[in-house]
């Protein structure tokens, strides 16, 4: 009789081994020759050399199996060792899986787009309003290509810009001040990876969560870097972030044009770079648009309401140019 250990090193320890332990119940049923023990991320098991190599494969499917989808239900276990091919969600469009094992797919022709443009180009911006999913398919593309071991980090950053208010001073250290900022984006992670694993990735720094301030100096490889909210940014700063690029890395701008939160004399550096950049090979441009809003339905209703708003004020402003022209005009020939 010899000891194998075997390591969980993709997936989470908690939904491999299930409810009270009732997947590894279920294991040590299927093979009752073997001792099995379960602890952590680490298995180990004792018994004959042969049996073991056959759990060993089998694990490793198993192991597969939950990193993609986010779940493991006995059924699929006993397809595994059986030798059947399980009854797996049909792919075609799947991004990633949610923690709750829900397919994350493309919910517009518009995110589509953003997908498509994602595999084909280095770096892609993501223009929308707001609940048009351009973040998180952004996040769900980053996370699958970590999930296939394509790329070995994934950086998220955004301008720590306040929404129309000012915070004052902020409690906590450097962290605690700044993920206030950053919520949205844990928000995305928390629900495509699991909460073990994605403390485990935070603390690795193989996910990185940090503000565009902190990204001068730096050379980002293997690696897809998403910038939210750069709309926010100067000019000055989405430069510096953009030309951070390094080998084996993909970029994802996002932003909405609607929401800009910059001082009035200052102009956003999303604008500026999508006029630059326009036509340079290699750069996909995804412009997302209301019917791509995938929240509440009041969303895309206060969208509207908004762009009448706006509108009606730019012709009320026009109108009152003219009238003010007219009058000068008036007031010269007299």
């Amino acid at each position: 009789m010899i000891e194998k250990i075997i390591v969980l090193e993709d997936i989470d320890p908690v939904i491999f081994y299930g409810v009270n332990n009732s997947n590894i119940q279920l294991l040590k049923a299927l093979y009752p020759k073997l001792r099995i023990v379960a602890r952590g991320n680490i298995i180990k098991v004792l018994g004959d050399e042969l049996e073991m190599c056959a759990f060993e494969e089998n694990v490793l499917k198993l192991e597969k199996y939950c990193a993609q989808y986010n779940s493991l239900k006995e059924e699929i276990i006993v397809d595994i060792v059986k030798g059947n091919n399980p009854q797996c969600e049909k792919t075609g469009n799947v991004i990633v899986f949610s923690v709750t094992g829900k397919p994350i797919i493309p919910r517009s022709e518009n995110q589509l787009k953003l997908v498509e443009g994602f595999q084909k180009n280095d770096m892609v911006f993501a223009i929308g309003p707001a609940g048009s999913g351009k973040t998180y398919t952004a996040i769900a593309l980053a996370v699958r290509a970590l999930k296939n071991k394509e790329i070995k980090k994934i950086i998220l950053s955004r301008p720590a810009v306040e929404a129309g208010e000012k915070l004052g001073f902020l409690p906590g250290d450097m962290k605690e001040k700044i993920d206030p900022y950053l919520q949205p984006l844990y928000d995305a992670l928390q629900d495509m990876i699991p909460a073990a694993k994605l403390k485990e990735y935070l603390e690795l720094n193989i996910i990185q969560i940090a503000p565009l301030a902190f990204m001068r100096g730096r050379t980002l490889n293997d690696a897809v870097v998403i910038l939210d909210e750069a709309q926010n940014t100067t000019t000055q700063q989405i430069k510096m972030f953009l030309t951070r690029m390094g080998m084996n890395t993909k970029m994802i701008v996002t932003g909405d044009m609607t929401q800009i939160d910059l001082p009035t004399s200052q102009k956003s550096g999303l604008i500026e770079a999508m006029h630059i950049l326009k036509g340079v090979k290699g750069i996909s441009f995804i412009e997302l648009a209301k019917k791509d809003i995938v929240r509440h339905k009041l969303v895309t209703r206060v969208v509207d309401a908004y762009e009448k708003f706006d509108k009606d004020q730019q012709e009320e402003r026009e109108k009152r140019k003219k009238a003010e022209a007219a009058e000068r005009k008036t007031n010269e020939k007299k």
